[in-house]
């Protein structure tokens, strides 16, 4: 019996290629990183990483993180049923925006977010009357961390419902389910693997972002300093064991969210809720 020979590579040639490229781009990066960290005493890395003003960025990094991609889940997902079920004029145009973070380079995006929220910018004016601040405060890296994070949960939520078919929704109102029935027993069981998998995106996005927060944070130590932007200035004065160690336990928790959050979405995938 002869073997079917495939037009496209086989098993063997693409899945060294697949490990190959991880290992260039992912693994000797990280694994050079923890090595590097391995190198310090448990006292030196301990000190580098519990330090005051390092704890503080850290609330901050992750709390904001949180906000940010929390906020993308129920706005995001609602920005996608727009874009996918009506019509209405300019939605090509208004599809295109949802990519802007992308496109936008981020030191870009953060002077145009300074220019809109500070004290006498666009909106910052406004909103200065109203007694809210945005600029160089913590509300301010939370708006950056969820500008950032949008269409990471657009562009994942939007090919389920392309392919969620409507006639599913009109089978269940026409068995006198409600509406709100209908999104909880019908259209969130479908969309929520779809939905953790661009939270989780859009929140590890938001922990590794620099370039728009450094400009509305204002940096301030203990308050609106971000980990990211601390670890950059801990190597600019060269103390690359301390930015190693501050970088390893910035690794080490943003894989065990993501795998939280990949865990909650394979339970809810194999219950079928």
């Amino acid at each position: 019996m002869t073997r079917r020979r495939r037009v496209i590579p086989g098993f063997g040639l693409t899945m060294g290629f697949t490990l190959f490229y991880l290992s260039f781009i992912l693994l000797i990066p990280v694994g050079g990183l923890l090595l590097y960290t391995s190198l310090m005493s448990w006292e030196d890395f301990w000190q580098a990483i519990s330090h005051p003003q390092v704890v503080a960025s850290y609330k901050l990094s992750f709390g904001a993180s949180l906000i940010g991609a929390s906020i993308n889940l129920v706005f995001g997902a609602l920005v996608a049923w727009v874009l996918v079920r009506y019509r209405f004029p300019g939605k090509k145009l208004v599809d295109a925006l949802v990519d802007l973070p992308f496109a936008l380079p981020t030191a870009v995006a953060g002077i145009a977010l300074v220019t809109l929220y500070a004290s006498s910018g666009w909106v910052g004016q406004y909103l200065q009357v109203a007694g809210i601040k945005v600029a160089y405060t913590q509300l301010g890296v939370a708006v950056a961390l969820t500008y950032i994070g949008l269409p990471f949960v657009v562009r994942t939520v939007q090919p389920v419902l392309e392919d969620l078919e409507a006639e599913r929704e009109e089978a269940s109102a026409s068995l006198g389910a409600s509406r709100f029935t209908t999104i909880r027993r019908v259209i969130l069981p479908s969309l929520l693997p779809a939905l953790m998998t661009g939270y989780a995106l859009a929140f590890a996005r938001a922990v590794g972002e620099y370039g728009s927060v450094v400009f509305i944070s204002g940096n301030m130590p203990y308050r609106t300093e971000i980990t990211p932007l601390l670890i950059v200035a801990k190597a600019e004065q060269f103390d690359y064991h301390g930015a190693a160690a501050i970088g390893t336990v910035m690794l080490l928790a943003a894989f065990a969210l993501l795998l939280l959050i990949n865990g909650l979405q394979w339970w809810t995938s194999r219950r079928g809720v």
